[in-house]
């Protein structure tokens, strides 16, 4: 009976109040709740409270017409609208509005909803108007223009910051655009308890002099100064990145005690006879440092998780391989997984030259392997003849069994879903090493961030001998001069790629497709004095790969492809690489594209093609290409340019869900919260601790949201 009463009692409780359904905040009700977790994902009261604006307005700053300019953001005049007309026909047809004050006068514009903006205009009577300047038949205006009479204009609102939120066009149809949403925000202020719960402890709060949590909460939707305003950002930021880095630190401090690695205490003879005989070149400092950092791991007894980043070309792969012929001595077996075929083969290829003679096995194992080539791997793997299995996503599935899997390298990690990499932990009893590579430089405050739980190895120095590509902008006007150099290049005897955006035209986009620039190049360059292969991702595997094959044995003089090409194929003899619509593309992946060229003893050539016209953006982008060879400067930049995104595949961990961290702009912060992470960690690993019960227990919820994935590399 108690038991059920206990229960009973549990029901009624009033549900914690960030997880009240929305439908429950006055001035919401079904449908307006409905539309609110459509199209925001709010479902609850603390998912409303964390919809943070995404700027604010200054609305005790009035301008006069007079110094209005179409490069202006917002502005906010005090006048009167003297004259409406309605100007155009059928689809051309828009209200033009005359809007005067003591300076002069301003055009206002509107193309939707005319007939209501008619009706509830009153002309001549005092307006507030807030609104971005533009510029349309050659006249400053103001389109769609947000207008308040001077006599609604609240006190509150013409004496502070005002906050601006994101909507979308049905959610305005409810009656909840920017200011829709502000009504609900101050209706939950009202509901917000005064004593809300705590989640940092005190001695953190006075350390780093942040304000309480409540107050936090309040102040960033209705900041009373930029000053209050400043503090509600710093201390929610400093949340936020404090329980993502204790997240990832304490599951590393968790793996490492649960998981115990296997200890590869010897360093022998595999490894000794490739270092001393077989190294295609000496290796580099950089090199060396991350091999020793590796070496230290692997005779930890912990298990190893680590980062490897290196630029295109700084010798990952050897680094890799030397790593497993480590495991290999200490009598396990390795595996190398890849996200393509392409790039599967490419290591098979280039790992068994280097190991012909030294009695490693090496075996490859793809998804479109055939029978008999696919029964001998699995059996040679299961019985422990094969020492290195090197494939696709192929290796994660059931049917492959290793004897006793001790190293996994995962190469181009963020091509793989984190489930999938999960899987190969299941291969072994006990987790084997994991080594994760990524040829995508990642800037430091995004390697924090989303590999905080891993160490993190850099190979920062290119092998000697190397050229740096010359990379080159042209414009369309140039193309006679640009195809004249290749056909120079050809003549040497070298090879060149030409890679498009898109395959297939595009109404949308004004792009050269890469059909069209296929016929065009074989216009051209016509044979038999050139001969052109054609790869996109659309082409049956067996296709791409013999006209892969044409070009790596110099069949073909040039490549033309999509960006199917900016991981797997390596061909030394290739010195130009031009990219088309060179504007649409991000700048890591520019950097990628352009790692396929440079990879011989020649001067290499990297030319972005574009058009006359480009945004201030794709400018930068583009001389920034120009400027720098450093693939960590380059992500840097994108990272400032474009923000974090989905970055290489972080939606998949739940990682990147920041409601007000930037990642490009609070590296300072994202320290400075690690530090504090990783101090509490070394003081109270489990928070045992009473006065870190709100730590634990704001942990457990944010875990709960994300999920858990720990145990992946």
């Amino acid at each position: 009976m108690k038991a059920a009463q206990t229960i009973f009692l549990q029901e009624m409780r009033p549900p914690d109040f960030f997880e009240t359904p929305i439908e429950f905040l006055k001035g919401v009700g079904p449908q307006r709740a409905e539309s609110l977790r459509t199209e925001l994902g709010i479902h609850s009261f603390g998912d409303l409270l964390f919809h943070f604006p995404f700027r604010y307005v200054d609305r005790t700053r009035f301008y006069s017409t007079r110094e209005i300019n179409a490069e202006m953001p917002y502005v906010q005049l005090k006048g009167r609208i003297v004259r409406l007309t309605v100007k155009g026909e059928k689809r051309r047809k828009h209200l033009s509005g005359l809007f005067q004050d003591e300076a002069g006068t301003l055009e206002l514009k509107w193309f939707q909803g005319l007939k209501w903006v008619m009706q509830s205009i009153r002309l001549n009577a005092e307006y507030v108007l807030f609104g971005k300047p533009s510029v349309f038949n050659g006249t400053v205006n103001v389109i769609h223009p947000e207008l308040e009479l001077v006599s609604d204009v609240s006190q509150e609102a013409a004496s502070s910051l005002q906050p601006v939120y994101a909507s979308t066009e049905k959610l305005k149809a409810r009656g909840l655009d920017s200011k829709g949403i502000l009504r609900l925000q101050r209706q939950l202020q009202l509901q917000m308890s005064p004593s809300l719960k705590e989640t940092l402890p005190q001695e953190m709060l006075r350390s780093f002099r942040l304000i309480d949590r409540r107050k936090a909460l309040s102040l960033i939707h209705f900041p009373d100064s930029a000053e209050s305003l400043k503090q509600a950002e710093v201390r929610l930021k400093f949340e936020e990145l404090f329980y993502l880095q204790l997240r990832l630190l304490q599951q590393k401090l968790v793996r490492t005690e649960k998981f115990r690695g296997m200890n590869f205490a010897i360093v022998g003879e595999k490894f000794n006879a490739f270092f001393k005989e077989r190294l295609p070149f000496p290796l580099t400092e950089a090199q060396k440092r991350v091999i020793r950092e590796i070496r230290q791991d692997l005779g930890s007894g912990n298990q190893m998780n680590r980062l490897l980043q290196g630029d295109v070309g700084s010798g990952k792969t050897v680094v890799a391989l030397m790593s497993m012929l480590i495991a290999i001595d200490n009598g396990y077996q390795a595996c190398l997984m890849a996200p393509t075929e392409i790039l599967a083969n490419q290591h098979a290829d280039s790992i068994g030259k280097m190991l012909e003679g030294l009695g490693v096995t090496c075996a490859l194992l793809t998804g479109s392997a055939k029978v008999a080539k696919r029964r001998a791997a699995l059996e040679g793997v299961a019985d422990g003849s094969i020492q290195i299995l090197i494939g696709t996503h192929a290796l994660i599935e059931d049917q492959v069994r290793f004897k006793d899997l001790g190293f996994v390298v995962v190469d181009e990690q963020h091509r793989f879903g984190v489930q999938q990499r999960a899987r190969l932990w299941e291969k072994n009893v006990n987790p084997p090493h994991v080594l994760v590579m990524t040829a995508t430089p990642i800037p430091r405050t995004l390697a924090m961030t989303l590999y905080g739980d891993l160490d993190v190895s850099i190979i920062d120095e290119l092998p000697p001998g190397r050229k740096p590509v010359t990379t080159l902008h042209r414009t369309d006007h140039h193309r006679l001069q640009v195809w004249a150099s290749l056909k120079q290049e050809i003549e040497k005897g070298r090879q060149v790629y030409v890679v498009y955006p898109l395959i297939e035209e595009s109404e949308k986009m004004d792009l050269n497709n890469l059909m069209q620039g296929y016929e065009s190049i074989c216009r051209d360059f016509p044979a038999p004095n050139y001969h052109v292969s054609i790869v996109h991702g659309k082409m049956k595997s067996a296709d791409k790969d013999f006209e892969m094959q044409r070009f790596v044995k110099h069949e073909t003089q040039i490549m033309v492809a999509t960006t199917v090409i900016e991981v797997g194929v390596n061909v030394p003899n290739a010195s130009v690489m031009v990219i088309e619509n060179a504007e649409r593309f991000g700048l890591s992946q520019l950097h990628q594209l352009r790692g396929r060229v440079g990879r011989g003893a020649e001067q290499s050539y990297c030319i972005l093609m574009s058009s006359y016209k480009l945004s201030q953006d794709a400018r930068l982008r583009l001389k920034a290409m120009c400027d720098t060879n450093d693939g960590f400067k380059i992500a840097e930049m994108d990272l400032q340019l474009r923000g974090p995104g989905d970055a290489d595949g972080t939606q998949q961990s739940g990682l990147m869900d920041l409601k007000i961290a930037d990642l490009a702009k609070d590296s300072q912060l994202i320290q400075v919260a690690r530090d504090a992470a990783m101090t509490l960690l070394k003081q109270d690993p489990y928070m045992d601790d009473p006065h870190h019960q709100g730590v634990k227990e704001q942990l457990s919820q944010v875990l709960k949201k994300s999920g858990n994935w720990g145990r992946i590399s």
